[in-house]
């Protein structure tokens, strides 16, 4: 069995595997962790972020799945480390971008949540332009107050 320093547990879930990615990426920024992430900002990751969605895009081309959940897992750890560094930069928090995710998806899949539900492809992506234009107009007018 392998060991994980960073943590207190071999993980078994997916959300227990969740947290020890998010906590290996904090572990190798902080004292007696990696030097080289230590040194990376999050903007690095964020830039290396976009090259690992490249391999995952190749791989899912060559329909090679073995690879594709690798370069996923790669692609995860990458986004992890880049909140790790954003978390250390004092721009955000891992939590409070999860959260805003997930409010902002649900409300975004309007068309899913309402009583009359988008039954079409088409439907749903008008919902979807629809809201995202009118929170895109929210967000100019709040800049400009």
């Amino acid at each position: 069995m392998t060991s994980y320093p960073h943590l207190n547990k071999t993980p078994e879930t997916e959300s227990e595997w969740f947290d020890a990615l998010a906590a290996l990426a904090r572990f190798l920024r902080a004292p007696g962790g990696c030097p080289w992430d230590q040194e990376r900002t999050a903007m690095d990751f964020a830039t290396f972020a976009g090259e690992e969605v490249e391999e995952l895009r190749e791989a899912l081309t060559e329909e090679d799945n073995r690879h594709a959940e690798e370069e996923f897992g790669d692609c995860l750890f990458t986004l992890m480390a880049c909140a790790a560094a954003a978390e250390a930069e004092g721009r955000f928090t891992l939590g409070g971008a999860l959260t805003r995710a997930h409010e902002k998806l649900v409300r975004r899949h309007d068309h899913v949540f309402r009583a009359d539900k988008a039954t079409t492809p088409e439907e749903a992506m008008a919902s979807w332009q629809q809201i995202k234009a009118r929170e895109k107009e929210e967000q100019q007018q709040e800049k400009r107050q």
